[in-house]
């Protein structure tokens, strides 16, 4: 496939600001086209959420949501709808740039660049995104509608307190959960799209099992970082506990069992399956016909 953004660009493309812009908003973009599949699997998301939180099955998940009915089902919906586009145009426009400048050193050996620059494009992403994951965690937790009943009354009591208690509540596990991430999402995405599309499948195609399967692997490695992110956001006005007591709290609270910390882990092949696999084919099928 003609300029993939794990290949090594030219020389010249290092000089020309319109690559990288290309980068930014075709990522954009494409997170921006797949936030109808985001609203319509909002609700799996939702019941994941309470899984992680309350450590229940699948069917009293769905139950607690269809008591609350339609209106609270979706509270919480609009930051990762905001975030599905910054996250796109972010990781991709920052992973483009870095990856230019890691070329233009001349490295001998660029297999593991890709990698590299997905490493650090998570780091900023972290930085920029926290907030609204805390803010998503704090309003999809039902335990906070009484006294935290909407977006301002969240935003007013998260600002009174310090940033890491408050905005960047549990940044250091989200730092290492997105930077993790999406160094391996670009280190595999690229040749894992050439081994799909041996198999005689179209380019289109090929990008959207590639974005897919590689997602899925990585949502399932990284899935108890998000649990524990989880569980650090969704409160309010708690004690300050720090990472690996949290960790520890988390873990007791599961029984110690690797099946229990992953409830909910096969709702979220799910809602990688449809949001990554679309966001990586267009964005792939953009950087093509734009090259």
């Amino acid at each position: 496939m003609a300029d993939r953004p794990d290949h090594k660009p030219d020389v010249a493309a290092l000089r020309d600001p319109m690559v990288h812009f290309r980068s930014y908003l075709h990522g954009g973009m494409s997170s921006l086209l797949s936030t109808l599949p985001t609203l319509i699997v909002f609700p799996v998301y939702k019941t994941v959420f309470r899984q992680q939180i309350h450590n229940t099955p699948v069917n009293q998940a769905v139950q607690q949501l269809y008591k609350e009915g339609p209106v609270k089902l979706f509270r919480g919906v609009a930051p990762p709808l905001l975030m599905r586009t910054l996250n796109g145009s972010l990781l991709f426009g920052l992973q483009d740039t870095l990856l230019c400048q890691l070329s233009s050193q001349n490295v001998k050996s660029n297999f593991a660049l890709p990698a590299v620059a997905g490493c650090g494009a998570g780091v900023v992403e972290a930085m920029v995104l926290t907030p609204f994951e805390r803010i998503q965690n704090v309003l999809q937790n039902s335990q906070n509608d009484r006294h935290l009943p909407t977006l301002k009354s969240i935003l007013v009591r998260l600002k009174a307190d310090s940033l890491a208690l408050g905005y960047y509540r549990a940044f250091l596990p989200i730092m290492t959960r997105n930077a993790l991430g999406s160094s391996l999402y670009f280190g595999l995405k690229g040749p894992m799209c050439t081994v799909v599309e041996g198999q005689g499948l179209t380019p289109l195609l090929s990008s959207f099992i590639s974005g897919t399967l590689t997602s899925m692997a990585i949502s399932l490695a990284l899935y108890p970082l998000s649990v524990l992110v989880a569980n650090m956001q969704a409160q309010v006005g708690v004690e300050a506990k720090g990472v690996m007591t949290c960790w520890r709290m988390l873990w007791k609270s599961r029984q110690r069992s690797v099946i229990l910390l992953y409830r909910g882990g096969s709702l979220v092949i799910l809602r990688s399956c449809i949001t990554w696999g679309i966001t990586t084919a267009i964005y792939d099928r953009q950087q093509k016909h734009s090259g």
